[in-house]
């Protein structure tokens, strides 16, 4: 049997659902931050220790997860996944308080950094292994748009939830008695938790392969961590996705709260709506950094985004109102490819324990946790602005990674394909 005849459109098309589900509830913190200050009557600090109650489940779960799915498999991980999300979404719409909403994003973050680590070995066999690099794209884009359009679910849900509002439909109708009048955005929580019951009953009736887990995907044992722990690229590649991560939070978290504190902009529309863009930005990125990888070296490609992206970064901050509510969103497009080109780079910098590797940049992803809660804790002393100039440092270390990086295997380009093809002329 040919591989393209064990292609599971059904199982593929459910692992897109996957990271649109996962995309939908991670980045939606951002645009509700504004209103969880105003309700909860939070000082900088605590609004940003909500991110870190998210992100910090990353650091705690995405190498456990790798032995999950290697003891368990995929499907029965992904229903505790789900399980798990489920819960923490349902305990906070029924419970909307600020201490049950730190305990809510980390259930939810748990549920989310174990979906990580299980689906994609399985898009690897369910799309065919020669349709791996165009899966994992589009899952890129499904999950882009997911973040694109949660923003704006929120602000339809806290324009026309009150009473007073002229819209009516059976979304509103069913959300109005469940959600306290002074508390409009809480209706997201109960549409995570519809959201996560239905794909846990989809999973739970799907039938799923058993996945081979390649060498390279395994996670391999505590004795390969210590290992790899000490070795300096390894920690210098850790760092340069715990730097990503907490500059791509650190703006989508507090993009909202800028905008109103600084510009007197709208959380709930101009707010979010620049949050939404910012996400959706990121995804066309990610389009053009494709074909700019097919032309230039990753590291060059790496170097000029960041430049870019500091560039972006000091409009947004000291620029008037227009210019700071499109330079925010453009930041995203800035972003786009850091992620991919970091992780491909540090794979590409060693030559063994793939699998452990990955599961040492995934925990890496705790630098959402970090950075946000410390733009908010300087931002209660120094001012938001002054606290927001730690992006300065962040982004500044993933320029460096395009200056040091010496990966064993570098991009292929066209100019390097050509050039080979003479050369065995």
């Amino acid at each position: 049997m040919t591989q393209n005849s064990k292609r599971n459109y059904y199982l593929v098309f459910l692992i897109f659902l996957t990271f649109f589900v996962i995309s939908f509830l991670t980045n939606i913190i951002g645009p509700l931050i504004p209103d969880i200050i105003q309700s909860f009557n939070l000082n900088l600090a605590l609004a940003g220790f909500l991110p870190f109650s998210f992100f910090i489940a990353y650091g705690v779960m995405s190498i456990p997860a790798g032995f999950l799915v290697e003891k368990y498999r995929e499907k029965a991980v992904m229903l505790v996944a789900f399980t798990v999300a489920f819960s923490g979404a349902l305990l906070f719409a029924l419970f909307p308080d600020y201490l049950v909403a730190t305990i809510s994003l980390f259930l939810i973050g748990l549920g989310m950094a174990i979906l990580q680590v299980a689906i994609n070995p399985l898009l690897r066999l369910s799309g065919g292994e020669e349709h791996f690099a165009f899966n994992s794209v589009m899952a890129q884009l499904i999950f882009g748009s997911a973040s694109f359009l949660s923003p704006r679910l929120y602000s339809y849900l806290v324009t026309n939830l009150p009473a007073d509002s002229e819209k009516h439909n059976i979304l509103l109708q069913t959300l109005r008695p469940l959600v306290p009048k002074n508390l409009p955005w809480v209706s997201l929580y109960w549409v995570f938790a519809l959201t996560t019951l239905t794909i846990l009953f989809i999973i739970f009736i799907s039938r799923f392969p058993r996945v081979e887990l390649k060498e390279e995907e395994k996670a391999g044992t505590w004795g390969i961590y210590k290992i790899l722990f000490r070795k300096k690229i390894v920690l210098l590649y850790f760092l340069g996705i715990m730097a990503y991560v907490g500059s791509e939070q650190g703006l989508a978290n507090w993009i909202s709260q800028f905008l109103k504190t600084y510009h007197g902009l709208d959380p709930r529309t101009a707010g979010a709506s620049a949050v939404s863009y910012f996400w959706g930005l990121m995804t066309v990125g990610c389009l053009l950094g494709l074909l700019l990888l097919k032309l230039i070296d990753s590291r060059k490609v790496l170097v000029g985004f960041s430049l870019t992206a500091i560039v972006l970064l000091s409009l947004a901050l000291f620029g008037p109102a227009e210019v700071s509510r499109w330079a925010f969103p453009l930041l995203g497009f800035a972003a786009s490819v850091m992620w991919s080109i970091i992780f491909s780079l540090a794979l590409n910098s060693v030559d063994s324990c793939h699998g452990a590797f990955s599961g040492i940049l995934c925990t890496g992803i705790i630098g959402g946790a970090l950075v946000p809660l410390l733009i908010g804790w300087l931002g209660d002393h120094i001012g938001l602005r002054q606290g927001m100039f730690v992006l300065y440092l962040t982004l500044g270390y993933i320029l460096s990674i395009g200056l040091w990086a010496r990966p064993l295997i570098t991009n292929k380009t066209i100019q390097r394909r050509k050039k080979k093809r003479l050369e065995a002329a």
